[in-house]
């Protein structure tokens, strides 16, 4: 097997190398120190997961069901061996000249294995095909592992897959052809530039490791993020609401109110005024009101998911009727914050209050049946210890959740920076998306708890037994109109989940499917033209795939067909409003004070 492409510098400089390696060592000690420091101070940040202990068990359930039998075992056993000693013989006749099919290929949208020495050097096909088979070895003993609860199966394939993922071939030096051509064509320069930003990474993370996925310094809000102009007209504990300023002489009657999620902060939807639905939706004659959360600390711990209901969408219903006379609002809740306004709708219906006119919902779940890889976090061991942790700090940090997140897309948000920043030792490009999917916020232990109990764990909203307020919230009550947006490749609301939730509330439900996934399905503006949208009939039952076969495709952006489906409910225009209106003095510029604060 011949040795990888010769860097492009004729020949390596040993002192330059040795002089790097020396430096390695020190950002390394340097690494080291950022990691023990907060142990050694005895911060709670420091503390051990429990998560470990988790994929232990859960792997160790697995191992049990192979072990168990000792035929099943030998089996199991030989069928790895049979694939290696395959491998191993197409790479012997290889050598000797014969043309041989592959023992395994990878998916051609794997961009692990994109450079070409993968398939022409024999030495990276032969790790890349080894590391391939192993990894559906490793596949196969989920899969046909009997007696696992669906539960378990899941936790199993999620660790399986998190595990095969971290072991690639492509995250080490010695075996990834491009690392190695540039750490001998830099003499290891690029492994000291890497070891420095790993140092720094888990400095910033206070001693756990916080990967940079965008630019630090490229991105600020208010500098050139969440740039639509308005103000802040009112603030509570939780939130500020901001009102943006009109663009057009006339508007809509009927306000919109926005609820983002808690879990991420509201500028997704106003990051530069190209990609900004604020800004579209304020171009296109609406009267514009979003509630931006604060970043909760310990002093708000037993602020629970109905005082976010009362202090965030309800404070902003009162708020808006003061500025705007209106009654009625159309209202727009994102992810969790659109569970919370669906919550809130039961609430009101309840009490028969018809203060929302009309909802939509962009990926959002009220149906916890189908969630996702997310479950695979939520049984009653994981919450109750994950309970033990918020009550000593009183919150969840919001690196929790990020981490949580990217791992659902691990070879997407994970890995690629591994390699790029640390082994390649290159700051991250600029990305607006990703400088806001870092910018993590922390949540409410009372919150979070009965968010993670009531929805994940129990799915008590689609069955009518949760309770807000001590009375039960039934959805069925809902029979106002309701646009549900789902994304086709969404990894945190899946399509199927939000396709089945559109079942539960009692009025017309109009569902619409929009092509990307969680962030980018729903950041879609116009004029990209991108990706596609689909409409068709009233959801039955939770099989997407038929769904989207029956329904009538969209080229574009799904937002002018939410606002002519808006327009409908009711066009009757007013007299543009400025922010406040006279009514109450503004408090601050938008995008105002609790956005800016970080984790």
């Amino acid at each position: 097997m011949r040795a990888p492409t010769e860097p492009t510098r004729a020949g390596s400089d040993y002192e330059e190398f040795a002089s790097n390696l020396a430096r390695l060592f020190e950002e390394g000690g340097k690494a080291m120190a950022a990691y023990l420091k907060p142990r050694e101070e005895g911060q709670p940040e420091a503390k051990p997961s429990n998560e470990m202990t988790d994929v232990v068990k859960t792997l160790g359930q697995v191992a049990e069901y192979w072990l168990s039998d000792p035929q099943r075992a030998v089996e199991l056993q030989s069928s790895l061996g049979r694939a290696y000693l395959d491998l191993w013989g197409n790479a012997v006749k290889r050598l000797a000249g014969q043309e041989m099919p592959p023992a395994a290929q990878a998916d051609p949208r794997d961009k692990r294995f994109n450079d070409p020495e993968w398939s022409s050097n024999q030495f990276f096909d032969f790790v890349k095909q080894a590391y391939l088979l192993t990894a559906q070895w490793a596949n196969h003993l989920v899969q046909d592992a009997k007696d696992l609860d669906p539960h378990t199966r899941q936790k199993a394939d999620f660790y399986v897959r998190q595990i095969a993922n971290a072991i690639a071939p492509s995250n080490f030096v010695l075996t990834n052809p491009e690392i190695l051509r540039e750490t001998l064509g830099s003499n290891g320069d690029n492994l000291v530039r890497g070891m420095r930003m790993l140092a720094e990474d888990i400095e910033r993370g206070r001693g756990n490791l916080r990967i940079r996925q965008s630019s630090a310094t490229a991105f600020e809000v208010g500098r050139n993020l969440a740039l639509s102009p308005g103000k802040v007209i009112y603030e509570n504990a939780l939130m500020q609401l901001i009102q943006y300023a009109p663009s057009t002489k006339t508007v809509l009657k009927r306000p919109l109110l926005i609820v983002p999620p808690w879990i991420n902060k509201f500028y997704v939807l106003d990051l530069t005024p190209e990609k900004s639905l604020i800004k579209w939706c304020v171009d296109q004659c609406l009267t514009v009101f979003v509630i931006s959360w604060v970043n909760p600390d310990a002093k708000l711990a037993e602020k629970s998911f109905e005082d976010y209901m009362r202090e965030g969408p309800l404070a902003a219903l009162d708020v808006i009727k003061q500025v705007t006379g209106e009654t009625k609002v159309h209202a727009a809740g994102y992810c969790v914050g659109g569970t919370l306004l669906s919550i809130t709708l039961g609430h009101l219906a309840a009490k028969r209050s018809t203060r929302i006119a009309s909802a939509t919902l962009f990926a959002t779940q009220v149906d916890f049946t189908h969630a996702g890889d997310l479950k695979v976090f939520v049984d009653e061991e994981q919450i109750a210890s994950l309970e033990g942790d918020m009550r000593e700090r009183g919150y969840l940090e919001g690196s929790k959740m990020a981490n949580a997140f990217n791992m659902l897309r691990s070879n997407d948000l994970v890995w690629p920076y591994v390699i790029n920043n640390y082994l390649k030792g290159r700051e991250p490009l600029p990305f607006d998306l990703l400088y806001w999917n870092s910018d993590a916020t922390r949540m409410p232990a009372a919150n979070h708890s009965f968010y993670l109990r009531n929805c994940y764990l129990d799915n008590r909203l689609s069955k009518g037994e949760m309770q807000i307020a001590g009375k039960p919230i039934d959805l069925k009550k809902v029979t106002i109109p309701i646009y549900n947006l789902a994304t086709r490749e969404d990894h945190i609301a899946p399509a199927k989940s939000v396709m089945l939730g559109s079942q539960s509330f009692g009025g017309p439900v109009t569902f619409v499917v929009t092509g990307s996934g969680h962030i980018a399905g729903v950041v879609n503006p116009v004029s990209k033209n991108k990706y596609q949208y689909w409409t068709g009939a009233k959801p039955k039952g939770d099989d997407i795939e038929s769904w989207l076969n029956k329904a009538k495709e969209h080229p574009g952006s799904w937002w002018p067909h939410w606002f002519a489906w808006l327009k409908k409910q009711d066009a009757a225009q007013v007299k543009a409003r400025i922010p406040g209106g006279g009514k109450v003095t503004p408090i601050e510029d938008a995008p105002g004070r609790y956005v800016r604060v970080r984790d």
